[in-house]
Formats: structure tokens, C-alpha cells, sequence
């Protein structure tokens, strides 16, 4: 089915006579991402998909989400490029970049040289002799005889050429022609990465890095280099990803109007990064892929499928578009480590290209915990990287178990954290259940060493949502409703003091961010101008609570400060992309 993939389609344009026109716009940045989001679609997922049958690997709902996993395999078989496109004219010296020049003939036309002219003809050689080039020799021929004396350039030929892109390594690139329309403007592009300049000014400018402090950098290295890869939507992989991430980080800070667009073949997933109006830090990111839709979401399935939109029914099979929101980096958040989330899920008509972005496909809380509960159960027979070296294929052991669960909880503990009450009841009664039952207590003394390691995870995440609630309070919310200054203050010293007594699983960076929120509250200006301030006898019944209060969290900050002087720095709960 993959040849009539978007066939149709109607677009929006239509001609001053208000006929319709192509119904794509290839004369911006948005409606050339249209117009290659289909192509791509087609000829790099879907071809593939109806190619390989029942071996194309499918990406997994959770590879959408953030943190990104590290890539489980290599497959060679399937189709990867990467490109840029620029909305303006190519200024081939002044270019940041290197890249083979195709030139375009239509512009002998608008100077009245007809494709009859020698000079047309030569162009258009040029240009063939270029591609030629850069293919493998097998292809070299097939591709002379395909396109002899077609300008290639044109963006019509485009999905032509798409199956000879894939088989160059380096990047093509699209830019405007003098008539404002896209054409194909180079080939063999090599992206710059200036990786370690990039990473060392954006790890000083979140204070994550000092300069000429050799340990902070070598302790905190990694995390900077996770959080910047996945602002622009890739863990630590590849060089064409590395590249493509930072490149498009540059063309943004010099206010270009572009699109970097990669496919790799590990991840099987397109990836887009381009510029937007309402961007202001970081250009955007999307993401393309096949994904199958669980089965337990029984109300998606009937929708998707009294729309046609499936791939393949049998399978539960869509085309899905995530969308992603940036965050800047907060060290006061307790989830700190997060870049992106997800903003709109994007499900996309094979055939009309309509679009229905109503349907949760990978946020669903409640197949979340199914999923937990299969793995504790032993009864989960996917595959998790586990601390970025082991594959894990299934959970027929205690030991393949605990590995997935410590993958899994890291993989999933922004969401854990932040989630609702339900979820997170559902989260810790099956872990409960797994990890202080004691029909299991004889094989996790066996295992005691993994046993802890994801109790320690666990316990993180039991501290890090308390310290949620403390973020809320210091905004005197609790459970999503207003409260007064003192029953904030109530909740913040009971919640202070049951972190104390926890602290025997000492995290660091979760003392750090209690002391940050305690100090804040204490120099509260209203508070201390209204109440702390003032002497007894000038206060009310509630001002002398209040008061109480004040001090009993004084109090408690002093304790947390005695007890983070008293330890040493352990792991902290940072999460990795790639460990899982």
C-alpha cells in the first residue's frame, strides 16, 4: 500500500482562479516540512515496512518519550539520511558548511535561454556527473540510466532520487531558488560538531561546570552532555545525530529560517529540528515513526480504525508524530534532568494525510502500569538496555528483572515523579508487592548488590515526590487547590520531617533542592513583614501559629544542614538517557 501513501491528499492552496494547485507549498520552511514529512514517510517508513513484512522492526511507544533510549541495534537494512534545508538563496562561499554544489537550470530560463541551449544541457550534466559521483559504483549506472538529461534539482524529482540519497552518507541540503521555490541545492553535506565547545559553554552557563575545575567537570560531564543531546531530541549516539543536533543548534542562534532533518537506522525514527516564530531558545523538535498502538487501548483502536487510519490493522500499526516541548534548565526543580516532554501526539491518515492529534498513544498512565506489573511478574518479554552495556531480553529470572525494573524506573521516573496520585498509588503497590514480598527475600539476598541498586532508585523517586509537593507548597498549592500561609507551613514541617527520618537513603542533589525550598519560604517577604517580624502581643491566634510553624521549619533546615555536611556525596538519582 505504501505506493499510494498520500495519494490523497488535498492541501489547502489552490490557484487565483481558486482551482487546486499542488497541494503542497514548497516555498517555506512549513510547507516544505509538509511536503518532505510524506515523502519520507513513504519511501523511508513505509516502504520498508510493507518490504520487511513481519521483520520490520517497530518503534516502541516508549522510544518517544523522554528520556531517549539508547539505540538496542544496528539495522543496516533499512534507510538513514540526514539533510538540511534553508529558506534562502544558497551563498555557496559564505556558506558555515561543506557540501557538493548542484546548480539550478531554471535559472538560464528566467534569463530566456531555453532547454534547448547548450549552456542548459552542461547544468544539467553537472549536476548528474556530482550525484554520480558520490554513489556507490553498483548504483552508479542504474541512476545515469533513470535521470539521463532530468534536472534533478527540481523538487518534483525529489522522491525519485530518495532512494539514491540514502545510499550517501553525508547530508543534501534544499534552499530557495531566485523564483522562492525549493530545489535540490548540494549533496555529500558534512554537518560541523563542535561538541566540545558547545558542551563546556552551556555546562558553565547552567552552572553545572566551573572553569579550570577538573572534578565538577568530570562529575557532572555526562549529565550536561545528556541534557543538551536531548534539548534538541537524541541521546548520546551517532555522530549524523550529534552532528545534525548541534548544527541545527548553531543555524538557530544566527536566526536562520531552516530545517534539519535526520533518519537513523538504529532508531528508525524521523527527526526533525527547525526554526519557529514562538522559539526562543531552542529550535524545535519532532518526531516521525511507525508505532503499534496497544491493545489494551481499546477506544483508540476503535477510533483509529473506523478512520482508516492504520498502517497495517492487523497489527495496530500508525504513523505518529510527537511533538515536543523544550524546558530550560532548573536546578530548583526536583526534576531538573528534564529537557523535553511531550506536548501533542500527532496520528497521521495513510492515505489523506488528515491528521487527529486527540488520542493518547504514549502517555497512557494506566498501560504504564500494566507494563510494570508484567515485568515484576516475570511476564514482559520486550528488550531494555540496562546501565547503557546489557541487553536485557525478557524477565524470566529475579536477576533479568531487577535489571529491567532499575532501566524501566530510570527510563520513567520524571513521569513517576510527576504524575498523579492514582498512578503513583498504582506504581508503588506493584512494586510493593515485588520488592517486599517474602516469598522473595532468599533469591534478593542472592542479589543483593542489584537488589539495592533499585531500591535506591526507588527511593529516590518516594523522596523526589515529596519534594514535588514541597514545590507546590512554596507556591501554597496542595492537591491542586489554594492554601493559607499556615497550613502550608503545617505541611511543609510534617513533610520535612518524614524526609528526615528517610534520610538514611541519602541523596544529595534532593537535600540541596528541600534547603533551596526552605530558604525560599522562610524569606518570604509577606511572611516575615506580617508575622515573624512583628512582636507576639501584636499578633492574632493565626499569626502565633503561623509564627510556631515558622520556627519549627527553621529548626528542620538546621537539621538537613547538619546532616548534608555529615555525608559525602553519593549518587544522586540522575537520570541518563541511554542507560535504558
Amino acid at each position: 500500500m505504501w505506493k499510494e501513501a498520500f495519494s490523497k491528499y488535498q492541501g489547502i492552496n489552490s490557484d487565483e482562479d481558486g482551482k487546486s494547485s499542488s497541494p503542497y507549498d514548497c516555498t517555506n520552511i512549513d510547507g516544505l516540512k509538509t511536503y518532505l514529512d510524506h515523502v519520507h514517510i513513504k519511501n523511508c517508513l513505509l516502504k520498508p515496512y510493507c518490504e520487511l513484512k513481519n521483520n520490520y522492526p517497530l518503534v516502541e511507544d516508549r522510544e518517544l518519550l523522554p528520556s531517549f533510549e539508547l539505540d538496542l541495534y544496528e539495522h543496516k537494512n533499512l534507510p538513514g539520511f540526514s539533510m538540511v534545508a534553508l529558506e534562502r538563496p544558497i551563498n555557496y562561499f559564505q556558506e558555515i558548511f561543506q557540501f557538493d554544489m548542484l546548480h539550478n537550470p531554471r535559472l538560464l530560463d528566467e534569463a530566456g535561454m531555453t532547454e534547448a541551449c547548450p549552456l542548459h544541457e552542461s547544468i544539467i550534466s553537472t549536476n548528474l556527473e556530482t550525484f554520480e559521483s558520490r554513489l556507490p559504483k553498483r548504483t552508479q549506472k542504474e541512476f545515469l540510466d533513470k535521470f539521463n538529461s532530468t534536472d534533478i534539482t527540481e523538487i518534483e524529482h525529489y522522491p525519485e532520487l530518495v532512494p539514491y540519497i540514502m545510499e550517501i552518507e553525508r547530508a543534501h541540503v534544499m534552499a530557495l531558488d531566485n523564483s522562492g521555490k525549493f530545489y535540490l541545492s548540494g549533496i555529500f553535506g558534512s554537518l560541523p560538531c563542535d561538541l566540545d565547545t558547545e558542551l563546556k559553554r552551556f555546562g558553565i552557563r547552567i552552572r553545572k561546570f566551573r572553569p579550570g575545575d577538573n572534578l565538577l567537570y568530570e562529575y557532572n560531564r555526562l549529565f550536561v552532555y545528556t541534557f543538551l543531546m536531548e534539548l534538541h531530541g537524541f541521546p548520546i549516539v551517532s555522530e549524523r545525530r550529534t552532528s545534525s543536533a548541534l548544527f541545527a543548534r548553531r543555524l538557530f542562534r544566527m536566526g536562520e529560517k531552516f530545517m534539519v532533518r535526520v533518519l537513523g537506522q538504529s532508531d528508525r525514527t524521523i527527526t526533525s529540528l527547525f526554526s519557529h516564530p514562538k522559539a526562543k531558545h531552542y529550535p524545535r523538535v519532532e518526531k516521525i515513526a511507525l508505532v503499534q498502538i496497544a491493545a489494551e487501548n481499546k477506544q483508540a483502536i476503535k477510533t483509529l480504525k473506523d478512520g482508516g487510519f492504520f498502517v497495517d490493522e492487523k497489527k495496530r500499526v500508525v504513523i505518529l508524530k510527537v511533538k515536543y516541548r523544550q524546558h530550560k534548565f532548573n536546578p530548583d526543580n526536583v526534576r531538573e534532568d528534564r529537557a523535553l516532554s511531550v506536548y501533542r501526539q500527532e496520528i497521521i491518515h495513510p492515505i489523506t494525510g488528515e491528521i487527529i492529534n486527540k488520542l493518547n498513544v504514549i502517555k497512557d498512565a494506566s498501560s504504564m502500569t500494566l507494563l510494570l506489573n508484567d515485568i515484576v511478574r516475570g511476564e514482559y518479554a520486550g528488550a531494555i538496555m540496562y546501565k547503557r552495556n546489557e541487553l536485557i531480553q525478557d524477565t524470566d529470572t529475579h536477576e533479568k528483572r531487577l535489571k529491567f525494573l532499575f532501566a524501566w524506573l530510570s527510563k520513567h521516573q520524571r513521569r513517576i515523579i510527576g504524575y498523579s496520585h492514582e498512578f503513583y498509588s498504582g506504581v508503588v503497590k506493584v512494586l510493593d508487592s515485588y520488592l517486599l514480598a517474602p516469598d522473595n527475600y532468599e533469591p534478593f539476598n542472592e542479589l543483593s548488590e542489584l537488589y539495592q541498586e533499585v531500591w535506591s532508585k526507588y527511593s529516590y523517586i518516594q523522596q523526589a515526590r515529596k519534594l514535588k509537593t514541597l514545590e507546590d507548597l512554596k507556591k501554597r498549592k496542595y492537591k491542586g487547590s489554594k492554601v493559607s500561609y499556615l497550613e502550608m507551613l503545617k505541611l511543609m514541617t510534617r513533610i520535612m520531617n518524614d524526609l528526615k527520618f528517610e534520610i538514611v537513603n541519602y541523596f544529595d542533589r534532593l537535600v540541596a533542592t528541600a534547603l533551596n525550598i526552605g530558604d525560599k519560604v522562610l524569606n518570604d517577604s509577606y511572611v516575615r513583614r506580617n508575622y515573624i517580624s512583628k512582636a507576639d502581643d501584636e499578633l492574632t491566634p493565626y499569626g502565633l501559629e503561623i509564627k510556631k510553624y515558622y520556627g519549627r521549619l527553621v529548626v528542620l533546615l538546621d537539621e538537613f544542614r547538619s546532616i548534608r555536611k555529615s555525608r559525602k556525596p553519593a549518587d544522586d538519582g540522575i537520570v541518563i538517557s541511554g542507560m535504558v
